[in-house]
Protein backbone atom coordinates (compact mmCIF):
# COMPACT_ATOMS: atom_id res chain seq x y z
CA UNK A 1 0.00 0.00 0.00
CA UNK A 2 2.71 2.33 0.85
CA UNK A 3 4.62 1.74 -2.34
CA UNK A 4 0.97 2.43 -4.44
CA UNK A 5 1.07 5.98 -2.67
CA UNK A 6 4.35 6.43 -3.85
CA UNK A 7 3.10 5.76 -7.20
CA UNK A 8 0.19 7.85 -7.26
CA UNK A 9 2.25 10.96 -5.78
CA UNK A 10 4.90 10.98 -8.17
CA UNK A 11 2.55 10.15 -11.09
CA UNK A 12 0.95 13.59 -9.84
CA UNK A 13 4.09 15.36 -9.90
CA UNK A 14 4.93 14.46 -12.96
CA UNK A 15 2.07 15.26 -14.69
CA UNK A 16 1.95 18.85 -12.67
CA UNK A 17 5.60 19.04 -14.04
CA UNK A 18 5.30 18.45 -17.90
CA UNK A 19 2.67 20.85 -18.04
CA UNK A 20 3.58 23.99 -20.79
CA UNK A 21 2.07 27.58 -21.29
CA UNK A 22 -0.23 26.73 -24.25
CA UNK A 23 0.08 30.06 -26.81
CA UNK A 24 -3.05 29.29 -28.99
CA UNK A 25 -2.40 29.90 -33.30
CA UNK A 26 -4.09 33.64 -33.46
CA UNK A 27 -4.53 34.12 -37.60
CA UNK A 28 -3.20 37.08 -38.91
CA UNK A 29 -5.71 37.52 -41.71
CA UNK A 30 -8.50 39.74 -41.53
CA UNK A 31 -11.78 39.03 -43.29
CA UNK A 32 -12.75 42.64 -43.32
CA UNK A 33 -16.46 41.27 -42.61
CA UNK A 34 -19.19 44.00 -42.52
CA UNK A 35 -20.73 44.60 -39.44
CA UNK A 36 -24.04 46.45 -39.32
CA UNK A 37 -25.79 47.51 -35.74
CA UNK A 38 -29.05 48.87 -35.45
CA UNK A 39 -32.78 48.82 -35.39
CA UNK A 40 -35.33 50.58 -37.61
CA UNK A 41 -37.71 52.75 -35.65
CA UNK A 42 -41.34 53.16 -37.32
CA UNK A 43 -42.22 55.16 -33.38
CA UNK A 44 -41.30 58.61 -34.33
CA UNK A 45 -37.88 58.47 -33.06
CA UNK A 46 -34.47 57.99 -34.19
CA UNK A 47 -33.64 55.98 -36.44
CA UNK A 48 -29.12 55.23 -35.67
CA UNK A 49 -27.32 52.25 -37.81
CA UNK A 50 -23.81 52.05 -37.25
CA UNK A 51 -21.16 50.06 -39.63
CA UNK A 52 -17.40 48.54 -39.36
CA UNK A 53 -15.47 45.54 -40.25
CA UNK A 54 -13.91 43.23 -38.06
CA UNK A 55 -10.28 43.40 -37.26
CA UNK A 56 -7.57 41.19 -36.45
CA UNK A 57 -7.29 40.27 -32.20
CA UNK A 58 -3.52 41.61 -32.87
CA UNK A 59 -4.80 44.87 -34.42
CA UNK A 60 -4.66 47.86 -31.34
CA UNK A 61 -7.32 49.53 -33.42
CA UNK A 62 -11.18 47.98 -31.68
CA UNK A 63 -13.21 49.67 -33.82
CA UNK A 64 -13.16 50.23 -37.56
CA UNK A 65 -15.86 51.73 -38.71
CA UNK A 66 -17.24 51.66 -42.27
CA UNK A 67 -17.39 55.46 -43.44
CA UNK A 68 -18.80 57.09 -46.68
CA UNK A 69 -21.71 54.77 -47.41
CA UNK A 70 -25.00 55.35 -48.72
CA UNK A 71 -28.10 54.07 -46.97
CA UNK A 72 -31.45 54.05 -46.77
CA UNK A 73 -34.67 52.71 -45.50
CA UNK A 74 -37.05 50.66 -48.07
CA UNK A 75 -40.47 49.87 -47.21
CA UNK A 76 -42.50 47.06 -49.26
CA UNK A 77 -44.37 49.86 -50.41
CA UNK A 78 -41.65 51.46 -52.49
CA UNK A 79 -41.40 54.30 -50.40
CA UNK A 80 -37.55 55.10 -49.17
CA UNK A 81 -35.49 57.56 -46.86
CA UNK A 82 -32.17 58.27 -46.92
CA UNK A 83 -29.91 58.19 -43.57
CA UNK A 84 -26.76 60.63 -43.30
CA UNK A 85 -23.58 59.88 -41.37
CA UNK A 86 -23.68 61.69 -38.35
CA UNK A 87 -19.79 60.38 -37.59
CA UNK A 88 -17.62 57.87 -38.47
CA UNK A 89 -19.37 54.76 -39.33
CA UNK A 90 -22.95 56.45 -37.54
CA UNK A 91 -25.91 56.96 -39.80
CA UNK A 92 -29.23 58.24 -38.96
CA UNK A 93 -31.91 59.72 -39.72
CA UNK A 94 -34.35 62.01 -37.54
CA UNK A 95 -37.39 60.21 -37.99
CA UNK A 96 -39.46 57.73 -40.30
CA UNK A 97 -43.41 58.82 -41.51
CA UNK A 98 -43.88 55.96 -43.29
CA UNK A 99 -45.74 54.39 -40.31
CA UNK A 100 -45.74 51.26 -37.91
CA UNK A 101 -47.90 48.59 -39.78
CA UNK A 102 -45.27 48.12 -43.03
CA UNK A 103 -42.65 45.67 -43.84
CA UNK A 104 -39.44 47.61 -43.81
CA UNK A 105 -35.21 46.63 -45.10
CA UNK A 106 -32.15 48.39 -45.21
CA UNK A 107 -30.27 49.43 -48.66
CA UNK A 108 -26.39 49.97 -48.24
CA UNK A 109 -23.79 50.72 -50.78
CA UNK A 110 -20.48 50.76 -49.60
CA UNK A 111 -17.85 53.86 -50.74
CA UNK A 112 -16.04 50.89 -52.59
CA UNK A 113 -19.10 50.21 -54.31
CA UNK A 114 -20.29 47.14 -52.60
CA UNK A 115 -24.30 46.76 -52.76
CA UNK A 116 -26.28 44.83 -49.64
CA UNK A 117 -29.84 44.60 -48.88
CA UNK A 118 -31.59 42.94 -45.48
CA UNK A 119 -34.43 41.11 -45.53
CA UNK A 120 -38.32 42.63 -45.25
CA UNK A 121 -39.25 42.82 -41.91
CA UNK A 122 -42.45 43.22 -40.67
CA UNK A 123 -42.61 46.41 -37.90
CA UNK A 124 -43.45 45.17 -34.78
CA UNK A 125 -45.25 47.45 -31.92
CA UNK A 126 -43.79 46.93 -28.40
CA UNK A 127 -45.55 47.10 -25.11
CA UNK A 128 -45.31 49.72 -22.62
CA UNK A 129 -42.24 48.51 -20.02
CA UNK A 130 -44.49 47.80 -16.62
CA UNK A 131 -41.60 48.88 -14.16
CA UNK A 132 -37.93 49.31 -14.00
CA UNK A 133 -36.97 48.04 -10.35
CA UNK A 134 -34.24 46.75 -8.21
CA UNK A 135 -32.65 44.87 -5.52
CA UNK A 136 -30.37 45.74 -2.88
CA UNK A 137 -27.83 42.40 -3.16
CA UNK A 138 -24.48 41.81 -0.74
CA UNK A 139 -22.30 43.13 -3.39
CA UNK A 140 -24.30 45.68 -4.93
CA UNK A 141 -27.54 46.88 -6.72
CA UNK A 142 -29.19 44.72 -9.12
CA UNK A 143 -31.55 45.83 -11.10
CA UNK A 144 -34.65 43.98 -13.20
CA UNK A 145 -37.23 45.04 -15.93
CA UNK A 146 -40.81 43.65 -16.03
CA UNK A 147 -42.93 43.75 -18.91
CA UNK A 148 -45.86 42.32 -20.75
CA UNK A 149 -48.75 42.15 -23.02
CA UNK A 150 -52.49 41.45 -22.98
CA UNK A 151 -52.67 40.48 -25.86
CA UNK A 152 -49.89 38.30 -26.14
CA UNK A 153 -48.79 38.72 -29.33
CA UNK A 154 -45.23 40.11 -28.31
CA UNK A 155 -43.43 37.15 -26.69
CA UNK A 156 -40.01 37.98 -27.33
CA UNK A 157 -37.88 41.32 -26.08
CA UNK A 158 -34.57 43.02 -26.04
CA UNK A 159 -33.66 45.45 -23.95
CA UNK A 160 -30.58 48.26 -23.73
CA UNK A 161 -29.82 50.50 -21.01
CA UNK A 162 -28.52 53.92 -20.78
CA UNK A 163 -26.86 54.58 -17.68
CA UNK A 164 -26.28 58.26 -15.61
CA UNK A 165 -24.57 59.37 -12.24
CA UNK A 166 -23.19 61.75 -10.36
CA UNK A 167 -19.52 61.48 -8.99
CA UNK A 168 -16.76 63.92 -7.74
CA UNK A 169 -12.85 64.02 -8.13
CA UNK A 170 -11.04 63.20 -5.04
CA UNK A 171 -10.15 66.84 -4.89
CA UNK A 172 -11.73 69.68 -5.13
CA UNK A 173 -9.45 72.39 -7.28
CA UNK A 174 -10.74 75.89 -6.18
CA UNK A 175 -7.95 77.37 -8.50
CA UNK A 176 -6.84 77.35 -11.76
CA UNK A 177 -3.40 78.17 -12.94
CA UNK A 178 -3.64 81.09 -15.93
CA UNK A 179 -1.00 83.03 -16.78
CA UNK A 180 0.31 83.29 -13.59
CA UNK A 181 2.48 84.77 -11.28
CA UNK A 182 0.12 82.69 -9.24
CA UNK A 183 -3.32 80.36 -9.47
CA UNK A 184 -6.43 81.91 -9.66
CA UNK A 185 -9.83 81.25 -7.83
CA UNK A 186 -11.55 79.67 -10.34
CA UNK A 187 -14.89 80.47 -11.55
CA UNK A 188 -18.53 78.77 -10.93
CA UNK A 189 -18.65 77.83 -14.92
CA UNK A 190 -14.75 76.51 -14.25
CA UNK A 191 -16.19 73.60 -11.78
CA UNK A 192 -14.32 70.37 -12.61
CA UNK A 193 -15.16 68.78 -8.71
CA UNK A 194 -18.70 67.40 -9.67
CA UNK A 195 -19.56 65.77 -12.99
CA UNK A 196 -21.90 63.13 -14.34
CA UNK A 197 -20.73 59.79 -15.67
CA UNK A 198 -22.45 57.82 -18.70
CA UNK A 199 -22.14 54.38 -19.95
CA UNK A 200 -24.29 52.13 -22.10
CA UNK A 201 -25.47 48.30 -21.88
CA UNK A 202 -22.39 45.95 -23.36
CA UNK A 203 -24.19 42.81 -23.36
CA UNK A 204 -27.21 41.01 -25.12
CA UNK A 205 -30.65 41.50 -22.94
CA UNK A 206 -33.47 39.03 -23.75
CA UNK A 207 -36.69 37.64 -22.63
CA UNK A 208 -39.21 35.15 -23.80
CA UNK A 209 -42.56 34.62 -22.40
CA UNK A 210 -42.97 32.04 -25.78
CA UNK A 211 -43.18 28.70 -23.23
CA UNK A 212 -45.52 30.75 -20.79
CA UNK A 213 -49.31 30.58 -20.77
CA UNK A 214 -49.26 34.42 -20.44
CA UNK A 215 -47.11 37.10 -22.38
CA UNK A 216 -45.20 38.20 -19.12
CA UNK A 217 -41.50 38.62 -18.39
CA UNK A 218 -40.97 39.17 -14.43
CA UNK A 219 -37.88 40.72 -12.72
CA UNK A 220 -35.60 39.75 -16.33
CA UNK A 221 -32.08 40.81 -14.72
CA UNK A 222 -30.57 44.00 -16.58
CA UNK A 223 -27.39 44.61 -14.61
CA UNK A 224 -25.63 44.51 -11.42
CA UNK A 225 -24.25 47.60 -10.11
CA UNK A 226 -21.07 46.60 -7.48
CA UNK A 227 -21.23 48.32 -4.29
CA UNK A 228 -17.96 49.77 -4.12
CA UNK A 229 -18.75 51.46 -7.84
CA UNK A 230 -18.51 55.12 -8.03
CA UNK A 231 -22.18 55.01 -9.89
CA UNK A 232 -23.52 54.87 -6.45
CA UNK A 233 -21.94 58.06 -4.95
CA UNK A 234 -25.16 60.16 -4.99
CA UNK A 235 -27.58 59.62 -7.52
CA UNK A 236 -28.14 56.86 -10.19
CA UNK A 237 -29.75 56.87 -12.97
CA UNK A 238 -30.69 54.04 -15.79
CA UNK A 239 -33.18 54.50 -18.78
CA UNK A 240 -34.56 50.83 -20.32
CA UNK A 241 -35.40 50.86 -23.65
CA UNK A 242 -37.26 47.83 -24.73
CA UNK A 243 -38.16 46.16 -28.06
CA UNK A 244 -40.38 43.58 -29.44
CA UNK A 245 -38.56 41.24 -31.62
CA UNK A 246 -39.69 38.81 -34.25
CA UNK A 247 -39.17 34.68 -33.27
CA UNK A 248 -36.01 34.93 -36.15
CA UNK A 249 -34.89 38.10 -34.72
CA UNK A 250 -34.91 36.89 -31.08
CA UNK A 251 -33.21 33.61 -32.38
CA UNK A 252 -30.11 35.73 -33.86
CA UNK A 253 -29.51 37.60 -30.58
CA UNK A 254 -29.89 34.78 -28.53
CA UNK A 255 -27.18 33.44 -30.87
CA UNK A 256 -25.25 36.10 -30.46
CA UNK A 257 -25.18 35.77 -26.70
CA UNK A 258 -24.25 32.51 -26.38
CA UNK A 259 -21.32 32.95 -28.78
CA UNK A 260 -19.91 36.44 -27.32
CA UNK A 261 -20.98 35.84 -23.64
CA UNK A 262 -21.81 32.10 -22.73
CA UNK A 263 -18.41 31.19 -23.26
CA UNK A 264 -15.34 29.60 -21.58
CA UNK A 265 -15.64 26.39 -19.53
CA UNK A 266 -16.29 22.61 -20.85
CA UNK A 267 -20.48 23.09 -20.51
CA UNK A 268 -20.74 26.17 -22.21
CA UNK A 269 -22.14 25.73 -25.84
CA UNK A 270 -19.84 25.93 -28.74
CA UNK A 271 -19.75 28.16 -31.14
CA UNK A 272 -21.97 28.92 -33.92
CA UNK A 273 -22.18 30.98 -37.02
CA UNK A 274 -24.10 34.17 -37.01
CA UNK A 275 -26.83 33.91 -39.35
CA UNK A 276 -28.17 37.48 -39.57
CA UNK A 277 -30.50 38.99 -42.30
CA UNK A 278 -28.21 40.89 -44.07
CA UNK A 279 -26.41 39.94 -47.68
CA UNK A 280 -24.64 41.05 -50.65
CA UNK A 281 -26.29 41.58 -53.73
CA UNK A 282 -23.73 40.36 -55.96
CA UNK A 283 -22.56 37.59 -53.55
CA UNK A 284 -25.16 35.71 -51.21
CA UNK A 285 -22.18 33.43 -49.82
CA UNK A 286 -20.31 36.87 -48.41
CA UNK A 287 -20.98 36.57 -44.67
CA UNK A 288 -22.20 40.01 -42.88
CA UNK A 289 -22.77 40.42 -39.38
CA UNK A 290 -26.12 41.58 -38.02
CA UNK A 291 -29.80 41.85 -37.85
CA UNK A 292 -32.20 44.34 -38.49
CA UNK A 293 -35.53 44.82 -37.17
CA UNK A 294 -38.20 47.26 -37.39
CA UNK A 295 -40.84 48.54 -35.03
CA UNK A 296 -41.78 50.63 -31.69
CA UNK A 297 -39.98 51.24 -29.09
CA UNK A 298 -40.80 52.16 -25.17
CA UNK A 299 -38.23 53.44 -22.47
CA UNK A 300 -38.59 54.03 -18.86
CA UNK A 301 -35.89 55.91 -16.57
CA UNK A 302 -35.86 55.47 -12.77
CA UNK A 303 -33.93 57.58 -10.23
CA UNK A 304 -32.53 55.70 -7.35
CA UNK A 305 -30.96 58.31 -4.84
CA UNK A 306 -27.84 57.25 -1.98
CA UNK A 307 -30.43 57.31 1.19
CA UNK A 308 -32.42 54.48 -0.21
CA UNK A 309 -28.96 52.48 0.00
CA UNK A 310 -26.67 50.63 2.49
CA UNK A 311 -23.63 52.80 3.70
CA UNK A 312 -22.06 51.20 1.03
CA UNK A 313 -18.04 53.25 0.50
CA UNK A 314 -17.66 53.63 -3.52
CA UNK A 315 -13.73 53.17 -4.24
CA UNK A 316 -11.87 56.03 -6.39
CA UNK A 317 -10.96 54.34 -9.56
CA UNK A 318 -7.17 55.54 -9.54
CA UNK A 319 -4.10 55.95 -6.42
CA UNK A 320 -4.02 59.46 -5.20
CA UNK A 321 -1.36 60.61 -2.39
CA UNK A 322 -2.47 63.64 -0.60
CA UNK A 323 -1.93 67.08 -1.96
CA UNK A 324 1.71 68.26 -1.98
CA UNK A 325 2.24 71.89 -1.37
CA UNK A 326 3.78 74.38 -4.27
CA UNK A 327 5.57 77.30 -3.47
CA UNK A 328 4.58 80.12 -5.44
CA UNK A 329 8.09 80.38 -7.16
CA UNK A 330 7.28 77.16 -8.12
CA UNK A 331 3.84 77.54 -9.42
CA UNK A 332 5.11 78.09 -13.17
CA UNK A 333 6.77 74.96 -13.94
CA UNK A 334 4.52 72.58 -11.65
CA UNK A 335 1.01 74.08 -12.66
CA UNK A 336 1.32 75.48 -16.28
CA UNK A 337 1.72 71.88 -17.61
CA UNK A 338 -1.93 70.73 -16.69
CA UNK A 339 -1.21 67.57 -15.67
CA UNK A 340 -0.89 68.65 -12.14
CA UNK A 341 -3.68 71.38 -10.48
CA UNK A 342 -3.61 73.95 -7.55
CA UNK A 343 -6.25 72.56 -5.20
CA UNK A 344 -6.26 75.39 -2.31
CA UNK A 345 -4.02 78.00 -0.73
CA UNK A 346 -1.34 77.65 1.60
CA UNK A 347 -1.17 80.70 3.78
CA UNK A 348 1.67 81.82 6.18
CA UNK A 349 1.42 82.51 9.97
CA UNK A 350 0.67 85.94 9.18
CA UNK A 351 -2.24 84.95 6.48
CA UNK A 352 -0.27 85.83 3.53
CA UNK A 353 -0.50 83.46 0.22
CA UNK A 354 3.11 81.38 0.09
CA UNK A 355 1.45 78.86 -2.79
CA UNK A 356 -1.07 76.44 -3.16
CA UNK A 357 -1.77 72.36 -2.55
CA UNK A 358 -1.71 70.19 -6.14
CA UNK A 359 -2.74 67.20 -7.18
CA UNK A 360 -2.44 65.51 -10.52
CA UNK A 361 -5.38 65.93 -12.62
CA UNK A 362 -6.82 62.15 -12.50
CA UNK A 363 -7.44 62.97 -8.95
CA UNK A 364 -8.82 66.27 -9.17
CA UNK A 365 -10.15 66.88 -12.83
CA UNK A 366 -13.87 64.85 -13.43
CA UNK A 367 -14.37 66.09 -16.17
CA UNK A 368 -11.36 63.09 -17.64
CA UNK A 369 -13.92 60.66 -17.57
CA UNK A 370 -17.40 62.86 -17.38
CA UNK A 371 -18.64 66.04 -17.97
CA UNK A 372 -19.61 68.97 -15.88
CA UNK A 373 -22.33 70.06 -17.74
CA UNK A 374 -25.74 68.84 -15.68
CA UNK A 375 -27.94 66.40 -17.99
CA UNK A 376 -31.16 68.13 -18.98
CA UNK A 377 -33.29 65.09 -17.54
CA UNK A 378 -31.85 65.24 -14.63
CA UNK A 379 -34.21 65.32 -11.19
Amino acid sequence: MKSFKIYIIVMILAVIACKERYHPEVTSFNSNILVVDGFINTGGDSTFIKLSRTVTLANKKIVNPETGATLSIETSNNESASLFEKEKGLYYIPMITFGPNKKYRLKIKTKNGANYLSDFVQSTISPQIDSVNYEIKPNGLQVYVNASDVTNKTRYYRWEYDETWIFYALYNSNHIWRKGPAAEPRDAAENIYQCWGNANSSTVLTGSSAKLDKDVIHLSPLTLVPSTSEKLTEKYSILVKQYALTKEAYDFWQSLKKNTENLGSIFDVLPSELTGNIHNVANNAEPVIGYISAGTTQKKRIFITRDRLPKWRPEYPYSCGAPDTVLLKDERTAFSGASYLPIAEVNDEFGNVIGHTGAARICSDCTIRGTAKRPIFWQ
